[in-house]
């Protein structure tokens, strides 16, 4: 034992002369480890609030009875079905309006309520009377209690002067949501004797076939595993879950690199504890021992650092949910034990895979030339030929999975072999244009510059990869965003024609203003509007109203269509579709569908496609009047005007102050753009920041690189500096050799980034969102990318090379002393 102390001390000595290269390591791990945990920590706040929504009464994770043609249904059959031995429980679902804002309501019957259904156990027994006796309870998240600006115990009332009961906080909710008994839910909802579904128990005996009882009235479907949200919201956690883990081998590059030269200038020192008697197995746990102590206490800062950027990002992160999939996070991070355990445990291992591949090539290396740089330069020779066939390989693998492979995973995994290739390739790319460089040089001094550099690529080329990736990454996800934008600010333009947009509290009011409306002369056109909810191959959709008007047909962002497609849609057998659910169903022009609506199922003939960006939900949309038939009760409280421009703020202030309405429920056009702008920015923030943070990392991999390199170039300087050739000089030979690969590697990153860029926007987003983006290229930004990225190497290789020119002459002179 005391042999093993001794020799870890031995070890740990090479750090107290080398602080650099310990802090290099520490800052790869502690970064590393940062991003990978923040992004986890974001996924996994977002995740836990999935499980909460899908727990709330039920929902996805559990069986249930729902009508055949996605409407409600008579309460008659939940009484039929639990006298045939089903154990179930009616839940009705709605929407009420309260002080101008929407929730949804759902009505439960506690007594009936499956024990295993989500939040069933949390009303309590204590609880029961008051939730089902007059006056009852409405049970509430605490953000929906502030929301409401109410106090608990407080009765809330509906727009329509119906009173709720008392409010009483419920922790396992979610915001935005009611819950009641389902008495109350059908008196406030209007709907007596209806259920929206029937929750299904655990079977405690024989039960009669469901066809016997409900007949084709009912249908069961079965609980899934995964949530609507989480389904939604995959390729977004995916994305930050991408991005995470290329941060994290970002920071493993500096690992690697620092513990590769760590262990070339230690080989001397290892030799010599094997001629002390250090066994072979005994010096090797012992590096094992040291490795995993640092990674430990650079896990448990980087863990840390991870909390707090997660902090930073959450409010981000929940408004690009919020915003993009209507999905509630809570804006206080809260993480659990598994989450710290994965963090070291990622941490740990990351080390021990960094220093694999340099305690292998440190075994494999002759004894006698191992700590001689020559050797190491030797050695990346005989790798680079296999990283090239392995490249190769690689890319191989990626035409493949985007020729064969669909879905979301493929993509992804196309878009990782595509940026993995291109990192293996890179070395032997630079050995290629550096080896051409020396061949053309015909003067000492230049050719020494190439051939220096090609010696030196061995150190630098982890560096180099992560700066590569970084920048590629960059450019691929700044001109999806650019181009996101370009075609999410035209889309505006279609969606949001209108110059007011009014949203009444019930049908009542809406025709009073309407009434009011038509008397004003600045008012050109009142256009009306409104949406249904239905169901198309087992999925939810919108049915979208749209009026027979010229401001409509002008603008409304058609991707595709049949000539004269908005006179056909009149009649009400035609309909146009969004993007994603035509892409979702391999819809065409042409095809024919078949809504669920009321009255039976609605013919429709597609004729054409439209672009509906940022909607989790397929859309179709037809002509109102067809709509306000099919669905007699879907609400009409949403409505467009056209109105003179310089009327706008006067018509806006006049409709509030007569009608009491909020800005939430009436917005002029300027207002809702530059809202839904400001939402998508917000949306990209959290890809931005981590962006930044990646080609941060991968300045921080060229400094440390460069850092831990400089006291084991002095040997190829100081024969320079001995035949003239000043400190200065050299310094000024080393920053050019340093900004040329650069340059090279930036100038090659640029083509792959607009291929990662091509494949985001061709394949992973139609996988994800069920859209396709326009691509556009921006010159600009990608000159402004390569200057940043120059900036980042310029500042990485500023520090080495001014120690090198303010060296002192005995330093050099020094290096002689030791030759033989």
């Amino acid at each position: 034992m005391s042999r093993a102390v001794w020799t870890l001390a031995v070890l740990l000595s090479h750090w107290r002369r080398h602080p650099t290269q310990l802090a290099t390591l520490l800052i790869g791990l502690i970064s590393a480890t940062a991003l990978w945990s923040g992004v986890q920590a974001l996924n996994q706040q977002a995740r836990n609030s999935y499980d909460q929504a899908a727990a709330t009464f039920g929902g996805a994770r559990t069986a249930m009875l729902v009508g055949s043609n996605g409407a409600s249904f008579p309460q008659k059959l939940f009484v039929d079905l639990r006298r045939a031995g089903w154990p179930v429980s009616p839940v009705l679902e709605g929407r009420i309006q309260i002080g101008g804002r929407s929730f949804r309501l759902l009505g439960i019957e506690p007594v009936t309520l499956p024990v295993e259904v989500g939040n069933a156990p949390a009303i309590g027994r204590a609880n029961l009377q008051s939730f089902v006796t007059p006056p009852g309870e409405t049970l509430v998240a605490a953000e929906t209690l502030s929301d409401l600006k109410l106090a608990e115990g407080a009765a809330p009332q509906a727009n329509d002067g119906t009173a709720l009961p008392p409010l009483r906080v419920q922790p396992q909710l979610v915001p935005g949501v009611l819950v009641v008994d389902i008495g109350m839910a059908q008196r406030l909802l209007k709907m007596p004797d209806q259920v929206s579904r029937l929750l299904v128990g655990k079977p405690r005996g024989k039960r009669a076939p469901l066809e016997s009882i409900a007949g084709d009235r009912l249908r069961l479907v079965e609980p899934d595993t995964a949530t609507d949200l989480e389904r939604l919201t995959d390729s977004f956690h995916l994305n930050l879950t991408a991005f995470g883990l290329l941060s994290f081998f970002v920071g493993l590059f500096i690992v690697n690199s620092a513990i590769g030269l760590a262990f070339e200038q230690r080989l001397p020192m290892l030799r010599t504890l094997r001629a002390c008697g250090v066994s072979a197995r005994q010096l090797n746990t012992v590096l094992v021992v040291e490795l995993v102590s640092l990674a430990l206490v650079a896990g448990l800062a980087g863990l840390i650092c991870g909390y707090l950027i997660a902090a930073a990002l959450l409010p981000d992160v929940a408004a690009s949910l919020r915003g993009l999939y209507g999905a509630q996070i809570p804006g206080q991070l809260t993480l659990k034990r598994e989450w710290w355990l994965a963090g070291m445990a990622i941490s740990v291992l990351g080390a021990l895979g960094a220093a694999a591949a340099s305690l292998i090539k440190a075994v494999r290396l002759p004894v006698l030339t191992a700590a001689q740089p020559q050797a190491w330069q030797q050695a990346q020779q005989r790798w680079l030929k296999l990283q090239g066939a392995l490249a190769v390989a690689v890319f191989i693998a990626a035409g493949c999975l985007l020729r064969f492979g669909d879905s979301l995973i493929a993509g992804f995994a196309v878009l990782a072999a595509l940026l993995l290739g291109a990192a293996l390739a890179l070395p032997a790319i630079l050995e290629r244009l550096l080896a051409l460089g020396e061949r053309g040089a015909d003067r000492p001094l230049p050719k020494w510059f190439w051939a220096d550099s090609r010696q030196q690529l061995s150190g630098l080329s982890l560096a180099l990869m992560a700066l590569l990736l970084a920048l590629a990454v960059n450019v691929g996800v700044g001109t999806m965003v650019e181009s996101f934008s370009r075609a999410f600010v035209a889309w505006l333009d279609g969606r949001l024609a209108a110059d007011v947009y009014v949203s009444a509290a019930d049908n009542k009011q809406a025709t009073e203003i309407k009434a009011w409306l038509r008397e004003r002369p600045e008012v050109q056109a009142i256009l009306p509007g409104s949406r249904a909810d239905a169901q198309l191959a087992g999925a939810p959709i919108e049915v979208l109203g749209l009026p027979d008007h010229a401001t409509y047909r002008n603008y409304w962002p058609l991707l595709q269509s049949t000539r004269n497609a908005w006179i056909r849609l009149r009649p009400g057998d035609a309909a146009f579709v969004s993007e994603q659910l035509a892409r979702r169903l391999k819809l065409s022009i042409g095809d024919k569908i078949e809504v669920p609506a009321p009255g039976g199922d609605w013919p429709l003939e597609i004729l054409g496609i439209y672009a509906d960006y940022g909607n989790p939900k397929g859309q179709i949309a037809v002509n109102y009047a067809a709509l306000t038939r099919r669905f007699p009760g879907v609400p009409q409280t949403r409505f467009g005007l056209n109105v003179v421009p310089a009327a706008v703020p006067g018509l806006v202030s006049a409709i509030q102050e007569k009608f009491g309405l909020d800005d939430r429920s009436i917005a002029d056009q300027v207002t809702m753009k530059a809202e839904s702008k400001r939402v998508f920015n917000r949306t990209f923030a959290v890809t931005a920041a981590l962006n930044t943070f990646t080609l941060g990392v991968a300045g921080i991999a060229l400094l440390t690189s460069l850092l831990t390199l400089s006291n084991s170039r002095l040997p190829q300087l100081a024969p320079l500096w001995a035949i003239g050739i000043t400190r200065e000089r050299l310094a000024l030979v080393e920053l050019l050799k340093t900004m040329s690969v650069a340059l090279i590697t930036a100038l090659l990153a640029l083509p792959l980034g607009l291929l990662v860029a091509w494949c985001l926007i061709a394949v992973v987003n139609v996988k994800a969102f069920g859209w396709r983006l326009p691509f556009h290229v921006f010159p600009l930004q990608l000159i402004e990318l390569l200057g940043v990225a120059l900036a980042a190497a310029l500042c990485a290789a500023l520090l080495p090379v001014i120690r090198l020119a303010r060296m002192q002459p005995a330093t050099l002179i020094r290096i002689f002393a030791n030759e033989r």
